[in-house]
């Protein structure tokens, strides 16, 4: 294990614990604030085609975000993790019933089922906006994932098979700031960083 490796699994466990430490209703609070604030982007509103990740309960909350990009008419993209492969595809999402009937992992989060044939975004035109989730962020961009790799490999493989990278924002909660994060070549830096 390389000590940039080691320095970024040392990072993740104290960001958990700091996630874990946060109250139900700061989470409520702060999501609220983030999504009125991704609302309000030029990104946001000038995209049509969004992906977003749905929330685990110690992340931010996207449900309200899920609701206005069904209102406002734009078309909505969710990831399924496929955990062999570590890879990821963002597959439509149709409404926010279309939420009910995706299996339950896990990780207690709902995605398509690998069997559910979906409109997979890269295939069909990309994407103009990805939501991209995390444990911790710089205020420059820099990002913490999970470990795995998902949202790296899937946004660099925007620009290969499309031709074009998508923009790219990640919605950070206040105690997910951080001054640096040990970076590899391979992690992508997000284009905002939106703080309550």
């Amino acid at each position: 294990m390389s000590s940039v490796q080691a320095a970024k699994r040392i990072l993740r466990k104290e960001m958990k614990n700091r996630l874990l430490a946060m109250s139900k209703e700061q989470i409520l609070i702060e999501s609220e604030q983030l999504t009125q604030k991704l609302l309000a982007t030029a990104a946001y509103k000038e995209s049509k085609r969004i992906a977003v990740y749905l929330s685990m309960s110690e992340e931010v909350q996207t449900h309200g975000i899920l609701k206005n990009i069904f209102s406002a008419g734009k078309v909505c993209f969710i990831p399924r993790y496929e955990t062999v492969t570590n890879s990821m595809e963002m597959l439509r999402l149709h409404s926010m019933e279309d939420i009910q009937t995706l299996e339950v992992t896990k990780w207690e989060v709902r995605q398509p089922a690998e069997n559910d044939e979906r409109e997979n975004a890269l295939e069909n035109g990309g994407l103009d906006l990805v939501i991209v989730p995390g444990l911790a962020f710089t205020l420059s961009g820099q990002r913490l994932g999970r470990g795995k790799g998902y949202y790296d490999t899937f946004l660099q493989r925007c620009s290969t098979v499309v031709g074009k990278a998508p923009n790219t924002i990640a919605l950070s909660f206040t105690d997910q700031i951080v001054d640096s994060i040990p970076t590899e070549g391979h992690d992508y830096i997000i284009d905002s960083v939106l703080t309550p």
